[in-house]
This record gives C-alpha cells, structure tokens and sequence, in this order.
C-alpha cells in the first residue's frame, strides 16, 4: 500500500465516524463577535476569556517590542537569542505567581512536554489524571517514566494506587490540569497537595486554563485554593487569557536553573519572539491593573448559567469560563454545532479523540453581552423543543 492510499484510508475511516475536522477562517480582529467565512457570528469558542487578544494597548506593545528588538529572537536563548525583554516578563511572571522564577517557553505544549521529560525517567513513576491534556500526555510518554492513570478527579484512587505502587520507584511525579479544558472542572487541588506531600510526590499542575480567571488576582488555582508547597511545578501558557502566544513555568530558582540546562524544548528552541513577549508583558499588567475585567467575566459566567438553568439539556458540571453541553454521538454534535452557526453562533463540536465522549463547548468571555446569552437561550430552546 502506498503511503497515499494508506492516508486515504485512514481520512475516510475518521470521516465515517464523524471525526473529520477542517480549520475555519476568521477574518479581521477577534473577540465576542467574529466574522467567519462571511458570516457574523458570537463568538463561543474562544479562549480569550478576559477579551485581550484585540487591546490596542496589547497590539501596541507588540509594535513597540518590534520596532526595539525586530521580529524574531533568531536563536535559542542560551546562543543568540536571549533579550532583557524574555527577562523582564520572567520577571513579572513570578512576581504574579509568587514563586522565586519563571521560564518562558514558546508554547504551553512544549512546556508541559519538556519539563516532564527533563524531570523523570524510566526509574521512575507518573501518575496523570485520565483527562489531562495532550501534551501532559505525551510528556509523560517522552519520559519514559511508568504511567499510571487514575480516573478523573479521583482521589482515592490516586492515592489507592500510590499506596500500591509508590514504594517501587525512585521518584513520582503527580501531573494534572487544573481547569480541565474540554469539561470545565476543576482538580481537588488541596487533596491532591496533601497526598502528594504524604507519599513524597512532586506535583505538577497546568494553570493554562485558570491564569488570568482564577484566584483574587488571576494567579489561578494555586491561589484561588491558596495552596503553596515547595514540590510544586507550575505550568502555564500566555494564548488564553492573556491573549499572545507561548508557554512558562514557574517555580523555585533551583528549578528554573536545572530546565535551562536539561530541558531540551527550551535549551534547543528560538527564544518567544519580542512581539508575543511584549504583549504578554503588557496582559499582566492589565490583568493586575483592571480587576474589572475578571469580576465582569464571572458576571457574565453567572448570567449565562442563570439563563441556562432552564434546560432539560445535559450541561457538565462546570466550575470555570467554560461549559459543555452532552450530546449522544459525533454526528449529533456536529449537527447542533451547524444549527446553532445558522443562527449567528460560533461554538464548537468536540469529538473523539480529543474527548471520551462527544460534546459542544462554550467559552465565556468578558466581552459577551446579555443579548448574546439571551439569544442563545432562545436558539437553544428552540432546539430542545424540537
């Protein structure tokens, strides 16, 4: 079989299940109203959740930083490639987080897989929750640690096989997400910090869902738990709320120093380019500066579950800016997602195998409108009725 026909095959056995997915183009700037292929749309698959994406102050940072330093970093960090400008937003990255450092990476993704990959090995041992994110999956593969998966949110399963398994293994690596992306929730943090501290686990958490939504100033779940603890590996990314492009972790100094010269997806990668650095080191400030913006992204989390709590429709418990609606089969969430779109709304058909089960997923941003949730109650309703 040619390698054509092989990849033929395999597109039409994804096609026949409903998996078949294209990218949709949008034109002109984002934000709570988009134009898609033509059409006008609210915008309910975004994850720019407090609408900075667009902020001319964001935009003009990015300018600035170009104009300073050019568009590109043209060489990894430790060669050519790093700026007083990477340092500056390190440096404002662990002021916010409250740890000694960050590192910034170029993606969230290349994070999560650099620095699980750098920090264990086959001697030793990860567990991960069953729902946690591709790239604290694959992370996990690249380390050639023992995997273990616990169900979702499951504590007493972790710690079940922890008491089974702990014991045979030098180190163990707890990783987790904290806002789980595709569902909404959030992991029982606290429980988790304390299992980890009775079984002498390292734990590492992705914020990437919850820095800039969660806790007093946007810390995310570490703060909005308030938990600290000095086994805690933080990873996060600035593309959501933040509304620019790469990835970060922060910690302690001795674990900053040791992944800049193990971690092979920053030692080996050009430095963020200045134009996502400076927007990035600008969405902080505002962050910090307009709490405003998060308390009117919560406002209008609370208005969209207030006009939904209606609905005999099958919501996901959600914790978060993000809510998904259950749907039976792929075909049947492709299906609602093109209804809705014929009715002015953007909000995406999840399917296998980015999730166990098919779902729609809506994203709230501070930027949406009553009228927006208003009239999608109406669409939905409409819908239920059918």
């Amino acid at each position: 079989m040619s390698l054509s026909q092989y990849l033929s095959k395999s597109l039409d056995t994804i096609k026949r299940a409903n998996w078949y997915r294209q990218e949709k183009t949008i034109t002109g700037l984002c934000g709570a109203i988009i134009d898609l292929e033509g059409e006008k749309l609210v915008n309910f698959a975004s994850n720019d959740y407090l609408g900075l994406a667009c902020d001319k102050r964001l935009m003009n940072a990015a300018i600035q930083s170009i104009q300073e330093f050019g568009t590109g970093a043209t060489g990894s960090r430790l060669v050519s490639g790093h700026r007083q400008l990477h340092e500056n937003l390190e440096n404002a990255i662990a002021s916010w987080k409250n740890t000694e450092k960050a590192l910034v990476f170029s993606s969230g993704y290349t994070a999560n897989i650099g620095v699980i990959a750098s920090l264990v090995n086959q001697k030793d041992l990860i567990f991960s929750d069953e729902y946690n994110h591709s790239s604290l999956k694959n992370g996990a593969k690249l380390s050639q640690a023992q995997i273990i998966e616990y169900k979702h949110c499951n504590c007493a399963e972790l710690e079940e096989k922890l008491l089974k398994n702990r014991h045979n293994y030098r180190h163990c690596l707890i990783i987790t997400d904290t806002v789980f992306s595709m569902d909404g929730d959030l992991c029982p943090l606290p429980e988790m910090m304390a299992i980890a501290n009775k079984y002498d686990c390292w734990l590492l958490i992705d914020e990437a869902h919850a820095t800039g939504v969660m806790g007093k100033t946007g810390g995310g779940c570490l703060e909005h738990f308030e938990v600290k603890g000095e086994n805690i590996i933080e990873i996060g990314t600035l593309s959501k709320a933040m509304g620019s492009l790469g990835g970060y972790v922060a910690g302690s100094e001795v674990l900053i120093n040791f992944l800049k010269n193990r971690c092979q997806t920053w030692i080996y990668t050009t430095g963020l380019s200045p134009a996502d650095a400076g927007a990035a080191l600008k969405a902080i400030e505002i962050i910090q500066e307009e709490p405003q913006r998060r308390r009117q992204l919560w406002e209008n989390i609370r208005l969209l579950k207030q006009e939904l709590n209606s609905f005999k429709m099958s919501f996901m418990p959600s914790e978060s800016a993000i809510m998904c609606l259950k749907s039976k089969n792929a075909e049947d969430a492709v299906k609602f997602s093109l209804k809705l779109k014929e009715n002015g709304f953007f909000v995406p058909a999840i399917r296998p195998p980015t999730v166990p089960r098919s779902r729609l997923r809506f994203s709230v941003m501070a930027t949406h409108k009553l009228e927006h949730f208003r009239r999608l109650k109406e669409v939905l309703n409409s819908y239920q009725n059918l």
